[in-house]
């Protein structure tokens, strides 16, 4: 049996107070980690610190920033994609495409940095029953935070450079990446 990496000692998140990032976060405070946490909520962001820190977090230090500041980000590296980045679809394609220049973005910046022993995770979550989606049918692909913070602890423990989460749909996006054109520009997707 291989061993698994140890998950990191120091933890940015930024975004930690969405429904993923605090579900992923609490699995690593039972690691002892160390958090950096950033958000733009003052309340909720105490609240995820405080839980990291019963939950034994090593320590939480915050900073109140609002991520869609754009002209902030380049004090900032954000990464949190989606599988919507992988194949323009006509219900999302912005938002898609936005995903789809990050994940491009971030395989720049891995194979940059890989050398210098940083780890650069790409998480590509499917449907999450989050606020987000609150207004979305639930169906058997949603996941719920819980199970996909497992997801990405053992990605992150693994060193991957991509996870799709639940691993489910790594299989999904290979066949949709695969329809051809002519075939998938008629699909209702």
């Amino acid at each position: 049996m291989a061993k698994q990496a140890a998950a990191p000692k120091r933890v940015l998140a930024l975004g930690a107070t969405s429904a993923i990032a605090e579900a992923t976060l609490r699995l690593l405070a039972e690691q002892h980690a160390t958090f950096f946490l950033v958000g733009r909520n003052p309340q909720k962001l105490a609240a995820v610190r405080d839980d990291l820190l019963t939950r034994g977090a090593a320590s939480a230090a915050t900073c109140i920033a609002d991520l869609d500041d754009t002209d902030a980000h380049p004090a900032m590296l954000a990464v949190i994609s989606s599988v919507a980045g992988d194949r323009g679809r006509k219900s999302n394609y912005v938002y898609g495409a936005s995903k789809g220049g990050l994940n491009v973005f971030l395989d720049g910046v891995r194979n940059r940095i890989d050398r210098a022993g940083v780890q650069v995770l790409t998480i590509k979550p499917g449907f999450v029953a989050t606020p987000m989606t609150a207004h979305l049918p639930k169906n058997a692909l949603f996941a719920e935070p819980a199970q996909v913070a497992r997801h990405i602890l053992r990605a992150i423990e693994k060193r991957k450079d991509v996870a799709y989460v639940p691993p489910f749909w790594g299989l999904i996006m290979l066949i949709v990446r695969n329809i051809p054109r002519r075939i998938f520009k008629k699909m209702n997707m």
